[in-house]
């Protein structure tokens, strides 16, 4: 599924969501064998229900259908975007700054492709935005186009128990 496809589901998703008191988190669109799986991740202060989902996934479920705007087979799954939370938006790269964070990339940077680390900044320079990340000390400067994913780490990865 291309880039438009995912850009045009957000934006049909986005007033929906809004308007029910949610805020859409993430968009992913995953290829499985015979049809595309279509992530929605929901937050809302005091946290998402079932009952939010159902009916998000109900209304969102008709407009792509009407609107056409996947034309093959694929599952709507709508859900709370976990203890992992998926980091996308701008607002998203600030609000956790200073939390510990998995980052992949399309490509090595600096030798890397997988980073563990804390979030230290998320700055624009040169006109790019750039997510920096500590790990034990040393910075990562990676820009925001080659990430292809970035998480909250989940508390085993941070030696909670």
């Amino acid at each position: 599924m291309d880039y438009d496809v995912k850009e045009k589901i957000r934006q049909l998703a986005e007033p929906v969501v809004t308007s029910e008191g949610m805020e859409l988190i993430y968009v992913e669109c995953i290829k499985m064998h015979s049809r595309w799986i279509i992530r929605l991740f929901l937050d809302k202060k005091g946290g998402i229900s079932i009952d939010d989902c159902v009916n998000i996934s109900n209304q969102l479920g008709d407009i792509f259908d009407i609107r056409e705007v996947i034309n093959c087979a694929y599952t709507l799954e709508v859900s709370s975007p976990g203890i992992d939370r998926p980091i996308s938006r701008d607002q998203d790269f600030v609000k956790y700054k200073g939390s510990r964070v998995n980052i992949k990339t399309n490509g090595k940077v600096e030798g890397m492709k997988n980073f563990h680390g804390i979030l230290a900044d998320y700055t624009e320079e040169n006109g790019q935005k750039v997510v920096l990340i500590d790990i034990s000390g040393k910075i990562y400067r990676i820009p925001q186009r080659d990430i292809i994913k970035t998480n909250l780490a989940m508390p085993d990865e941070l030696n909670i128990k």
